[in-house]
């Protein structure tokens, strides 16, 4: 390829992004931040760092509302918008979330199998919505749901963590004690990622099409 085309399809692939998609990449931003804080927070153990970490679920999900209203308002749907929302999301309601509780003190195998699943169904949900959405603007009719629960509603986790570590209930002394089983050890806490990765690849919740 020539240096003109090389130029002419970067600039190409650059008007490809409106202004909602900036607010996405926010999103993707704050996840990012989240994961960093949280790996501060197991090097310092100080709490600052591990409720920075927390404080971007919300500053990701504000972004995650925002970058959609701003696209339906300005009539600026496009496949790569898509993409990036649903990579923003496994970075902010997936990965962050689960860096979030390894850190709090979620470090057993057992632990470490519960949040590999939670990262997978958020994918898999991703997937299936991005699925949804293709066959959709390819003129089939319109759904009146979604099947399972969106993935941002992993910050109720991310607040229970919050929580737990105000109580000063985190690290060996975690919330819910711990089930012993050596290397494969698992805290019960843990749990509720199980429960919300399931709820995210269920095909028996609906979420009503807003």
């Amino acid at each position: 390829m020539t240096e003109p085309q090389s130029k002419r399809k970067h600039f190409s692939m650059l008007r490809e992004f409106h202004l909602a998609d900036f607010f996405t990449l926010g999103n993707a931003a704050c996840g990012v931040a989240a994961v960093l804080l949280a790996m501060s927070f197991m090097a310092s153990q100080s709490l600052v760092h591990f409720y920075w970490a927390a404080a971007m679920a919300p500053a990701a999900f504000i972004f995650d509302v925002l970058d959609g209203r701003i696209a339906r308002s300005r009539q600026q749907h496009s496949a790569l918008g898509r993409e990036l929302d649903s990579l923003a999301d496994v970075i902010s309601f997936g990965l962050a979330p689960a860096t979030l509780a390894f850190a709090a003190g979620m470090r057993g195998g057992l632990d470490a199998l519960v949040l590999i699943y939670f990262v997978c169904c958020g994918v898999s949900r991703l997937a299936r919505y991005n699925v949804t959405a293709e066959a959709l603007s390819e003129g089939a009719d319109k759904v009146r749901y979604f099947e399972g629960t969106p993935i941002p509603t992993s910050v109720l986790i991310t607040a229970v963590l919050t929580w737990i570590a105000w109580q000063g209930r985190i690290g060996a002394e975690l919330m819910g004690g711990v089930w012993n089983a050596g290397a494969w050890a698992l805290h019960p806490l843990a749990l509720l990622f199980v429960l919300s990765g399931t709820l995210m690849i269920s095909k028996t919740v609906r979420i009503p099409k807003l």
